[in-house]
């Protein structure tokens, strides 16, 4: 891609400070700009870099005001990471535009394939199973038995979707992932062994949803675990049988959903977090790295650490006190050999 710092800037609805006409042909961190680099500033602790960054042009929030002379083209718009955001996604992935099936892909007869849809060799596509417009299917991915894929969806290489999930619009799956593997259920018998209890549902992830790599989604025991508009969970996520994410919910790596467990809308879980079984999380929730959740979060909008997690300020406070335990002791030792001494 070559373009001029002024058609970027009609492209983004901007206004150019600088030279319109200098050409850029790649994107670059602000702090490591190079001739030919487009680069933003958004985070006010970065605006050093403006004044020295070898980018050819910036993108800038409209109410920035330099401290001092800029040498390169700014282009201001609204929102500078909205638009650079928007410009990686239309420019920065040439691959996004691979249309065709390739040779040694097996698709079923009885698969129904959308138009401008990818498939890339070594994919299994199966009966009754359905991939629609625009969807790219990397290699060695499967699509099990009556799955569902709707359009612009990107599966990435070594993605399962086992049968009768289905995956709406718009969605994206790193690769490695899993959705729809059978729910950890098991019966305890008389004997102290446990029985397999069929996993008879499945799994639905509704539009704009992103799954990281080496994720597992397990199908529901009855009815289905839900993924619902908008989530995003980061690699290595593990969503139990029965589980639901609320709408623009996200969850870093290594966090888990326990099974039946509701997590509301907007909520925001830290890594290494884990969240009970048969739990509710209120909607707005944010939830600390490594936190464990062991009872339902009803009031929403509040931030919550620790193991059990309790509400954020009390935990800072009682680390603040765990942190003194060592000098208290200390204190309590001296004033029981006073008190023997006397």
């Amino acid at each position: 891609m070559q373009i001029t710092a002024g058609e970027l800037s009609k492209l983004l609805n901007g206004t150019i400070e600088g030279d319109a006409n200098v050409k850029i042909h790649t994107v670059a961190k602000i702090e490591e700009g190079i001739t030919g680099a487009l680069s933003f500033l958004a985070n006010p602790k970065y605006e050093p870099y403006i004044y020295e960054t070898g980018s050819s042009a910036v993108l800038v929030n409209n109410d920035f005001k330099p401290s001092q002379p800029v040498k390169t083209t700014l282009i201001r718009v609204e929102n500078a990471y909205s638009s650079f955001t928007f410009l990686l996604e239309k420019f920065g992935n040439p691959s996004h535009q691979l249309k065709g099936i390739e040779p040694g892909s097996i698709i079923s007869e009885k698969a129904k394939i959308g138009n401008d849809v990818y498939i890339g060799g070594l994919s299994y596509i199966s009966d009754n199973s359905e991939i629609g417009d625009n969807s790219i299917i990397y290699p060695q991915v499967f699509i099990g038995i009556g799955s569902k894929i709707g359009k612009n969806c990107i599966l990435y290489p070594g993605v399962k979707i086992y049968h009768d999930c289905v995956i709406g619009d718009n969605c994206i799956i790193h690769g490695g992932t899993i959705i729809g593997s059978d729910g950890f259920g098991f019966a305890p018998q008389a004997d102290r062994s446990y029985k397999k209890i069929p996993q008879t549902g499945n799994v639905i992830i509704e539009n704009d949803v992103e799954i990281g790599a080496n994720c597992t989604v397990d199908r529901a025991t009855m009815g289905s675990t839900i993924i619902k508009q908008g989530a995003k969970l980061d690699n290595l996520v593990q969503i139990a049988h029965n589980a639901e994410l609320g709408r623009h919910s996200v969850m870093a790596s290594q966090s888990g959903i326990a099974g039946s467990g509701k997590v509301g809308n907007y909520v925001v879980i830290g890594g290494q977090v884990g969240v009970g079984g048969h739990i509710e999380v209120a909607d707005g929730t944010q939830i600390g790295g490594q936190s464990g959740i062991n009872a339902s979060i009803k009031d929403p909008d509040k931030k919550w650490f620790g193991t059990p997690a309790i509400e954020y300020r009390d935990s800072m406070r009682a680390l603040a006190i765990h942190r003194k335990l060592p000098e208290l002791l200390k204190r309590i030792e001296t004033l029981e050999k006073t008190l023997k001494e006397k």
